[in-house]
């Protein structure tokens, strides 16, 4: 079932009419400043609102891409089980944002699935902990050889990279 929300967020996100395009170039292991001002934007708002559907403690997953100028877009949004492993994120995904509702480690910030995730895709990752308010952000990268995490403050303020 996941499967088939991905391909159809992918078929969402492209016109059905389009030419078929050039491959698409490397998502960049490190969010642009815009995608990362979006995600916090954007992940925020849907903190503390209900997921629908048939998963009770389900994570929130925004796919951020672009639209055809260029801008940032909510691709898809959906609900998905908290313990799963995120699959491969669909063409033309350039981060996604994966809002927990609970606490799964005993400092907060990313999971080790969260890492494990960014280390297979090398794709930005931003993770939003709604167990707290203000809900804390944390975008985890591809940095070189290994993946670390940063947190995201309120305000855009940028903390530094860990391991």
């Amino acid at each position: 079932m996941i499967a088939a929300l991905l391909v159809l967020a992918a078929q969402l996100a492209a016109p059905a009419d389009a030419p078929a395009a050039a491959p698409p170039a490397a998502v960049a292991p490190v969010a642009d400043a815009d995608i990362r001002e979006f995600a916090a934007v954007a992940g925020r708002k849907v903190v503390g609102r209900p997921v629908g559907g048939p998963y009770g403690t389900a994570d929130k997953l925004l796919l951020l891409a672009r639209d055809d100028k260029g801008f940032p877009v909510v691709a898809a949004s959906f609900g998905f089980p908290a313990r799963e492993s995120l699959p491969p994120p669909p063409a033309g995904t350039i981060a996604i944002v994966r809002l927990h509702q609970k606490s799964e480690t005993i400092v907060p910030g990313p999971t080790p699935d969260d890492l494990a995730f960014v280390a297979r895709n090398r794709i930005p990752l931003f993770v939003i902990g709604e167990w707290a308010r203000p809900a804390p952000m944390w975008e985890v990268a591809w940095m070189g050889d290994g993946v670390q995490y940063r947190t995201i403050g309120e305000v855009g303020e940028i903390g530094p990279w860990r391991d």
